[in-house]
């Protein structure tokens, strides 16, 4: 009796503890800029749980945890619209390189998704795995995701169906058109990514197989996106040369669905391209003023980060990785490929030397990480064109490539467009462990942090709450996803808090492992993931669902 007399005293003094505390964490004396664009203003924010209980001017006592903010800004969480920490977030579920910017939601699946798989896709998944090796233990694009959830990540994480995912599942890499029964299950497929989850429909238009695809396909997957108020994004076909009739392409799917559009790392390749910027910003206007939903995202950079297959046709990739290599590998082939491929990096670079390659699958190959293809070529006694078709030969991959192919001007004017956001078109890595055995792009480290010190701060291309807006409350509204994105009662606590003198990055290409600096704490959930400038080791990141979600 004195045992359970002992239990109930026990629970009434830790009940009368507890309940005097309003919230979890009181975050006081901060200036919010609130993700919607509009002046900056003083609060106190409380959090219980892992959401936004109150806004308003609050005592330290009501709460379990005071975190003094006083000369910081408070902000949400950054969304980075295009991620590829796909398998960055298998290897270290910590996200470090993008937490400490503040991402707090990466949005995977530019052009190929992560499901819906079979088991031949699984099968080229595994042989074409590079640093990070991993069991795939998912067939859908819902399961990965879930995957990643339950294996623990800081970041939330979010997932397009890529068009090409359906493609290869039902044709593999073959160049034709779908039959009907075909574009039926794509459709199906489509459907069940969505219901999963799923944000929307992405194609990636520059790569084999996506390019194989006709924009009457495209137009019949979106279809099934906008049923569940998804979006359509794209890596359009051609953001060279033929930039205006690729525009066209998102247009049409636009106008001809309804579905909200987008499109991936805006941009204009090649020097002969850059002055087409203000034709681009005005074939987007007008579509917007006749009423479509037509959005942009970029990265903060004037290089690109893909592979050596942009620069080889498209007919030489078809069928997959072992016929590339077999067309490659034949002199008649190589020959006549040589003059394509130089007017490739051309039209990109201008120069061989403006071809970084960044990262090889092959142990044998990593020495030349860093190098320029020029130098490899000097090193060979080849000419460039050769050594990239050498290259893909050795690696059995396209490779890591960096190309220096844009303009600094256009990245201001363009940051400035109010229907732009920002992505980083990378992983999200640490300069540790296996993301050490190869290089990356500095967007990777550095993007969001560059846009807020360098382009905010120390340019003033646009002010600090209309770069918060793009960061966080206009891709949370275009994405369709509710209760993030904003300084809000009710929305989750996904929330930055820096000083704005001194974020800044710091990654270059010649050492792009450098951290951002600035970010002093992040909230994920209401979980603090970022304290002092320095990784928690918290792991709260969630799936976060599509408009079409069917689960309970």
């Amino acid at each position: 009796m004195n045992i359970i007399r002992s239990i109930l005293i026990s629970a009434l003094f830790i009940s009368g503890c507890t309940s005097k505390f309003q919230f979890d964490i009181i975050i006081k004396n901060g200036t919010i800029v609130d993700g919607t664009g509009t002046q900056r203003y003083k609060a106190d924010i409380g959090i219980k749980g892992d959401s936004i209980s109150e806004i308003g001017i609050f005592r330290g006592d009501l709460a379990l945890k005071v975190i003094d903010a006083t000369g910081m800004v408070v902000t949400p969480g950054f969304i980075n619209m295009l991620s590829w920490a796909n398998e960055s977030l298998i290897a270290d579920g910590r996200s470090q390189s993008d937490i400490r910017q503040g991402v707090t939601l990466e949005v995977l699946g530019e052009g190929e998704s992560m499901g819906p798989l079979n088991n031949r896709m699984k099968k080229e998944m595994k042989e074409a795995e590079g640093d990070v090796k991993y069991d795939i233990a998912w067939t859908t694009l819902g399961q990965y995701l879930q995957f990643l959830e339950k294996k623990g990540i800081s970041p939330n994480v979010a997932s397009f169906i890529g068009a090409a995912t359906p493609r290869i599942y039902l044709i593999g890499y073959k160049n034709r058109k779908p039959t009907e029964e075909e574009l039926d299950s794509m459709r199906l497929l489509v459907r069940q990514a969505m219901e999963e989850g799923a944000l929307g429909v992405s194609s990636a238009l520059e790569y084999v197989p996506a390019c194989f695809a006709t924009t009457e396909e495209l137009i019949a997957l979106s279809r099934e996106a906008a049923k569940y108020n998804g979006m359509y994004i794209s890596h359009i076909r051609d953001e060279g040369d033929d930039i205006f009739r690729s525009l066209d392409e998102v247009i049409t799917i636009a106008k001809e669905t309804g579905i909200r559009s987008e499109i991936y790392h805006l941009k204009q390749v090649g020097v002969l391209n850059w002055g087409k910027i203000d034709g681009v910003i005005q074939k987007i206007d007008s579509a917007r003023n006749q009423g479509l939903y037509i959005t942009a995202d970029m990265y903060n950079y004037i290089a690109s980060s893909t592979g050596l297959d942009i620069i080889m046709p498209a007919w030489v990739q078809e069928g997959g990785m072992d016929d590339w290599i077999k067309r490659l590998s034949d002199p008649v082939i190589r020959k006549r490929i040589l003059v394509d491929i130089h007017k490739a990096i051309m039209n990109k670079t201008g120069s061989a030397d403006k071809v970084l390659l960044i990262g090889f699958n092959n142990d044998t190959l990593k020495y030349l990480t860093g190098k320029t293809l020029a130098q490899i070529a000097a090193l060979r006694k080849k000419s460039p064109e050769e050594t990239a078709i050498d290259l893909v030969i050795q690696d059995r991959s396209r490779g890591s490539v960096v190309y220096f192919s844009m303009s600094e001007d256009n990245v201001k004017k363009q940051i400035s467009l109010p229907w732009v956001t920002f992505c980083s078109d990378a992983g999200s890595y640490a300069p540790e462990g296996v993301f050490l055995r190869s290089s990356t792009h500095p967007r990777a480290y550095g993007n969001f942090a560059r846009l807020l010190g360098k382009y905010v701060r120390d340019e003033k291309v646009i002010s600090l709450e209309k770069a918060v807006h793009k960061l966080s409350g206009l891709p949370a509204y275009n994405l369709n996803i509710s209760k993030r994105g904003l300084v809000k009662k009710g929305y989750f606590a996904d929330l930055n808090i820096f000083d704005e003198s001194k974020i800044s990055d710091h990654a270059t290409f010649e050492n792009p492992g450098q951290y951002a600096t600035g970010m002093i704490h992040v909230f994920v959930n209401g979980i603090q993931v970022l304290k002092d400038g320095e990784h928690t080791g918290a792991l709260p990141g969630r799936f976060v669902k599509g408009p079409g979600w069917q689960g309970k």
